[in-house]
């Protein structure tokens, strides 16, 4: 079992950035994926982007392709979350997860919440108009 710690979250106004980090602690090396999730109040969780720890291979969502960017530090066992241009529609909590199993799916379906097995405990990102 893998333990996440998000941090780096805050408040912002529009166009802003922000990094979030997640530091894995664990059984690290069992961690084949990891992920970004959101979840807004009243919405569901959806993904943001993930990382084939591996090889760093990466996938983001359209809705922050362009604008985020997620990223690892394999010596830290920490993971990344580069955030510009942010826009109201982000603010949600944050949350990082790991996965590990290999998936045989596409980057799409492997980024749903239930593909994912440990998370943290999330960090709250506001930003303001």
């Amino acid at each position: 079992q893998v333990q996440l710690v998000e941090s780096g979250g805050g408040s912002v106004q529009s166009g802003g950035s922000l990094r979030l980090s997640c530091a894995a602690s664990g059984y690290t090396d069992s961690s084949y994926y990891m992920g970004w999730f959101r979840q807004a109040p009243g919405k569901e969780r959806e993904g943001v982007a993930a990382i084939r720890t591996t090889i760093g291979s990466t996938y983001h969502t359209d809705s922050v392709k362009g604008r985020f960017t997620i990223s690892q530090d394999n010596a830290k066992n920490t993971l990344y979350l580069e955030m510009n241009s942010l826009k109201p529609e982000d603010t949600a909590v944050y949350y990082c997860a790991a996965r590990s199993n290999w998936y045989y799916g596409t980057w799409y379906s492997l980024l749903r919440p239930e593909e994912f097995t440990d998370w943290g405990q999330g960090t709250q990102v506001t930003v303001s108009s």
